[in-house]
This record gives C-alpha cells, structure tokens and sequence, in this order.
C-alpha cells in the first residue's frame, strides 16, 4: 500500500546509513520525512515537526530511546512510536511496550516488514489520513465519516460509528466492555458498561449479524469482530 500525502515520520538513529536508507526508502513511498540523530535532537524535531509516527532507535548517546518513548507519550501526543532495536530480549520489548512504545521491530529488518507495520500504526491510530481503510467487507472512510459493509453505507449514529469502527480497526482481539468505554465514550464516561451492549445489539441488528459470527461475545471477558 502506498504511503499518503501528509503522513510525517521522524526517524531516530545514531547511525548515519540506517537513517539513509530509511529516509530514501520512506521518501519514496510519498511519506514526509524528518531525520535526528539523538535523542535531544530527536525531542526537539518531534516538538517542531508534529509527526505521527516516529521510528525510534532505543541505544542511542544523550538520552536513549526509552526515555524518548516516555517522554514523547507523557506530553499527551498520539504519535505512534516504533521502537528500532537489536536488543532482543523479552525485558528490552516489554520495557519499550511499557513506556508507551505502540510496536517493537528487532535489528535487522526487512524494508517491507517496517512498511506493513508503519500501515498498521496509521489504520489503527491515524485512519483519517487514509483514503479509506477496507478491512473484509468493511471500507472506512474517515474523510466521508461513514463505514460501508459489503458496499452498501450503514445508517450509523455518531457513536455507532465510532463504535464499530473501534471494533473493525481491532478485529480479531477480544476488547473488553471497559477498554470499549474508554475508547469510544472516553475516560470522562461516567455511565453504566451496559451501555455497550445495547449499541452492540444495535450494530448487530444493522449488519444482519443474527447469529454474532461477526461481533462475538466471550463471555467474562468481553466482545471480538472477526472478520470474514
């Protein structure tokens, strides 16, 4: 999938030819691209440059990646971190996952690999850059604000919308009734969890979904789309 005008990546590396490749690479696919070299120098692009997602080295001189991750996700930002690392050890992956990193791609790595996984970060976090986002039988189009199932659109309220494209964007791992709250209604949500399933049950109803082969319920542990 080719990248999309107005995507800004900053890349983050203490090695000059791994920077190259990357930008010359990135750049071609149509991404904006901006380049550091530390992690000072890092803090300061990010602060001008706004990116949405940025490719993080974590062994880096001044400050490391680790600390760049913090401090990037403490300022409130939804820039998506990708953390570039030869360290492989399980302690090194759930740190960065700790931190706030949203992926964790080990030294050495294929282009095509980096590619799919900076495709994942935009339709999960950013999917209003895409032109549309098809997913099985569903298109988001963010731009257009509507969702289609098998080519026709669906007549969603607002939060029907937001709802089942949460549930889209995540198929295949089960969300809890909470994790749904604080991503659709958000964490000043003062209402009842039950809340979620009668806009489950209204979304069923609209996507012919009788027997929940696409929204499935598990119980005690919350709802899964799995998709055709």
């Amino acid at each position: 999938m080719p990248g999309e005008k107005g995507v800004k990546i900053l890349l983050v590396d203490d090695e000059p030819h791994i920077l190259q490749f990357l930008e010359l690479g990135l750049v071609g696919e149509g991404y904006e691209i901006r380049t550091a070299e530390n992690g000072m120098e890092a803090l300061r692009e990010a602060e001008l440059f706004r990116p949405h997602i940025v490719i993080l080295d974590i062994m880096m001189p001044e400050v490391n990646g680790f600390d760049v991750c913090r401090r990037l996700k403490e300022n409130g930002s939804n820039v998506a971190v990708i953390m570039l690392s030869a360290k492989d050890a399980v302690e090194d992956r759930v740190a960065g996952l700790t931190l706030g990193a949203d992926d964790y791609v080990i030294k050495p790595f294929s282009f095509e690999e980096l590619l799919a996984r900076i495709q994942a970060r935009l339709r999960n976090q950013f999917p209003n850059l895409l032109g549309g986002v098809e997913m099985g039988p569903f298109r988001i189009d963010e731009r257009r604000g509507e969702i289609l199932y098998q080519g026709e659109a669906l007549a969603l309220s607002p939060t029907e919308y937001e709802l089942l494209k949460f549930l889209v964007l995540n198929h295949g791992i089960v969300l809890s009734k909470m994790k749904i709250l604080d991503s659709v209604w958000g964490y000043q949500f003062g209402g009842e969890e039950n809340i979620v399933e009668v806009y489950i049950r209204s979304l069923r109803d609209k996507l012919g979904d009788r027997e929940h082969r696409l929204i499935r319920t598990l119980r005690g542990a919350g709802y899964r789309m799995d998709l055709p």
